[in-house]
């Protein structure tokens, strides 16, 4: 194995290798477009991209891909080769500009909404400099943007960029205010992954998990999480020799992964990576979910992304740290030793706590999907209301600037743990696993997302909703005449206006939900509640005003997203109807069939069989349950709307309390049936292999 320092970032086409092998003026000219967004010019493209050749084919490289985002939520990529016919029978090894700015996918064959008809095919993908390009599986990946013909956006990823650039601009103004001369504030971004790791075995034999992602049958283990004896416990060394190739693999991409541990259910783990900024954060961890699959192949495991795979054990999310960062390297929610005198930091502070407040729908909305709703509210997760924890020091400071007063010392004691041990610094906040949205001392922690989410959509909204406060601050502060009076009104007056949202308590306790009613939060448990608002009014003038969609394409991802949650949940009734009518019904009457047998023998010879005869009858008559279920069940299947918002709504009303019941009465069964019988692995099989 190579030395760490010498292999991070050895397949990636990074600063590194372009100071080595691009001319200093060419070099220059790219830089400066990536810092600036200065248009790249044809003859500078045309050297990087035969310097970009010429480094990927000495590592082995045959093919280069433009690689997207399209609204799938997943990656895209069309592989074509080097080759170029010499006109002698032979052929070069050739990559022009033009092939590295400029690729033509079709575009009539992903989701767009209605933006693009199945006959206006012609899409584009344009080269985005800011996110290195890498080498995989022996072909040169070029991260892109994604177009229409027309030139309406069809990704996730010129949004996110959009808002990367809306909130530094807003940014930028704010720091003036304070004489500070910065020229870029960009949005970072740590992305801790959940996933699940099951024996490849026990995946090929479960239809459910294999077509959905998750089991939409299985009675509880004997044994689940409840002695907490998985998190942070011992790692297997099967799973530790993955994690440790996982990480070669990753590290080989430039992707910093730092932590790796066992989370909280059998089976659980977690990846969580360094810093970076949030374009080149969200382009690793789709790569990162892409090698995690890869890798988990290697070993002999199924590598699970889905929000709930297990039924009464912990889901799986994806935290999303996000913070913003100056181009001089200072952390705008840095409080500092003393935040209370830190007016920067509580003016972005209160910008943030605006932004939330005020876009509590949008928020919500870019973390739901039919995964996420059977996570969200449970004891592993954050409630679907949105709300803000900020700890006991910043929240004694944002009462005492409404209430007018001074602010109680906020010094920090060290925690004595006595005998030889160090005495340790206390953080400026606890921790709350129960809120959506926490201050962990210099970052926000947005953890509402599902573990396969692409986390641009969720960085997009965050981004243009603080870009939206800051936007509306400076217009105020701009014109004031005295700015330390003008600044602490608005601070005083915002921070009163939205205190509604902020909340150090328990998140899932039965109290808050009826506090949070009276504080006026919304509370949108399905998705189908919060997709419909993603087109209201306010959003839209939002998201045109800082030009990161226009009201179509805003259209066009609520169209997209109501359409995927119903295929869904079709998707997943459907291998509902199929494994109970091919696979659980007939093992139950088989089992049934041997036990009257049984009890017809022994009562010819004069035993009376009692107690078979009763479990043969209960057997029997929850059968006559599960078929009536399943009758149900294919029948409001078979009923549902052809609209895909009453198709969605159906789906969340009518489909899913159909699924709810017939899989109550198939797993009471599975506590039946004789093991040998049943007809696919348990629980206690997949959570606990070897």
């Amino acid at each position: 194995m190579k030395e760490i320092p010498e292999l991070f970032g050895s397949m990636v086409f990074n600063d590194h290798v372009m100071r080595q092998m691009l001319p200093k003026t060419v070099y220059k000219s790219l830089k400066r477009t990536m810092q600036e967004g200065t248009a790249l010019e044809a003859d500078v493209a045309d050297v990087v991209a035969a310097c970009m050749k010429d480094w990927a084919v000495s590592k082995g490289a045959t093919h280069f891909t433009h690689w997207f985002q399209p609204m799938t939520g997943i990656t895209a990529e069309k592989h074509d080769s080097f080759i170029s016919p010499d006109g002698n029978g032979n052929v070069l090894m050739d990559f022009s500009g033009k092939e590295l700015v400029k690729g033509e996918p079709d575009a009539s064959s992903f989701p767009s909404g209605g933006l693009r008809a199945t006959f206006e095919a012609r899409g584009y993908t344009a080269w985005d400099p800011t996110s290195y390009a890498f080498i995989k599986d022996d072909t040169l990946f070029i991260p892109t943007a994604f177009c229409s013909y027309t030139g309406q956006i069809l990704d996730k990823k010129t949004p996110l960029l959009r808002s990367m650039d809306a909130v530094s601009v807003e940014a930028v103004r704010t720091l003036k205010l304070f004489g500070k001369d910065v020229k870029r504030v960009t949005a970072t971004v740590g992305p801790e992954q959940e996933y699940f790791l099951i024996d490849v075995k026990d995946y090929a034999k479960r239809p459910d998990i294999k077509l959905t992602g998750r089991t939409l049958f299985g009675a509880p283990s004997p044994k689940g999480q409840e002695k907490e004896d998985h998190y942070f416990g011992t790692i297997r060394p099967r799973v530790k020799a993955f994690m440790a190739d996982l990480d070669q693999e990753l590290w080989k991409l430039g992707i910093p992964s730092k932590t790796e541990h066992n989370e909280v259910a059998p089976c659980q783990h977690e990846m969580a990576p360094v810093f970076e900024t949030a374009n080149i954060a969200t382009d690793a961890n789709q790569l990162t979910m892409e090698v995690m699959k890869q890798v988990a192949e290697r070993h002999g495991f199924a590598c699970l992304l889905h929000e709930k795979p297990f039924e009464g054990i912990n889901g799986s999310g994806k935290h999303n740290n996000w913070s913003l960062s100056t181009d001089t390297g200072e952390n705008l929610l840095d409080p500092g030793k003393t935040p209370s005198e830190n007016a920067q930091f509580i003016l972005f502070l209160t910008a943030i706590i605006k932004a939330v407040d005020d876009n509590q729908d949008l928020l919500r909305l870019s973390v739901a999907s039919a995964g996420n709703d059977h996570r969200l509210g449970a004891n592993e997760a954050p409630p679907a209301i949105l709300s803000i924890f900020v700890g006991d020091e910043l929240e004694e400071v944002i009462n005492s600037i409404i209430e007018g007063r001074m602010a109680k010392s906020g010094s920090r004691n060290k925690i004595d743990l006595g005998m030889v041990l160090p005495k340790l610094p206390q953080d400026n906040s606890d921790r709350n696993r129960t809120s959506p949205f926490a201050f962990t001392g210099n970052k926000f922690e947005f953890r509402m997302l599902g573990s396969s989410f692409n986390i641009a959509c969720t960085n997009t909204i965050l981004n243009t909703a603080v870009a939206e406060s800051l936007r509306v601050f400076n217009e105020e502060l701009y014109s004031a005449k005295d700015f330390s009076s003008a600044l602490h009104d608005l601070i005083k007056r915002e921070l009163t206006e939205h205190k509604r949202i902020l909340f150090n308590g328990n998140g899932y306790s039965r109290e808050w939900e009826e506090e949070a009613e009276k504080r006026g939060l919304l509370n949108y448990k399905k998705t189908p509640d919060a997709l419909v608002h993603y087109t209201d009014e306010k959003n839209i003038e939002l998201f045109k005003r800082h030009g990161i969609y226009t009201a179509e394409e805003l259209k066009s991802r609520e169209e997209v997203l109501i359409d995927e949650y119903q295929k869904q949940i079709r998707i997943e009734a459907l291998t509902m109807l199929e494994m109970l009518k091919k696979d659980i019904i007939p093992a139950c009457i088989s089992y049934s069939d041997k036990l009257a047998k049984g009890v017809a023998v022994k009562k010819s010879i004069g035993i009376e069989a009692e107690a078979e005869m009763k479990l043969c009858k209960e057997i029997t008559g929850n059968i006559a349950s599960l078929l009536d279920k399943t009758e149900t069940l294919e029948g409001d299947v078979g009923t549902t709307p052809e609209d895909v918002y009453k198709a969605a709504r159906f789906s969340a009303d009518v489909i899913i309390p159909d699924m709810e019941k017939a899989r109550a009465v198939a797993d009471h069964l599975e506590t039946m049936v004789g093991k040998k019988e049943w007809p696919m692995p348990t629980y206690a099989d997949i959570l606990f292999y070897c």
